[in-house]
């Protein structure tokens, strides 16, 4: 009976662990930042991963692109735009907060040539 109760138990698991993962469950969106360095990676990835809807943050340094998985019900494009503004850094076409811009460290912000870490 304990072994038809785990099996049973362990099936419902499968069941709602796949419907919970549909697909249109989560959007993704790329946004074009100002980062230059790990640090920045590490600051905007850790940011938006901290922001509530928000899965997964991977920041291409190459191509300053972040990749952001998240819940459309709980975030939205713009939100995500302005976690990445009120970190310091230009999200697509919106400049960053100067604020927090001027707060990162010298190497990290915008027009500053030497990104030395």
């Amino acid at each position: 009976m304990k072994q038809l109760t785990f099996i049973f138990a362990l099936i419902l698991g499968v069941v709602f662990s796949t419907v919970a993962n549909k697909p249109g469950k989560e959007k993704e969106v790329k946004i074009k930042t100002s980062a230059v360095c790990d640090d920045c990676k590490e600051r905007i990835e850790k940011n938006l991963t901290l922001s509530k809807g928000v899965f997964e943050a991977i920041l291409n340094l190459d191509d300053k692109i972040v990749t952001v998985r998240y819940n459309p019900k709980k975030t939205n494009e713009a939100t995500i735009r302005k976690v990445i503004t009120d970190t310091g850094y230009d999200a697509d076409n919106l400049q960053c907060n100067q604020t927090a811009h001027d707060k990162l460290p010298t190497c990290c912000q915008k027009g500053n040539e030497s990104h030395a870490h």
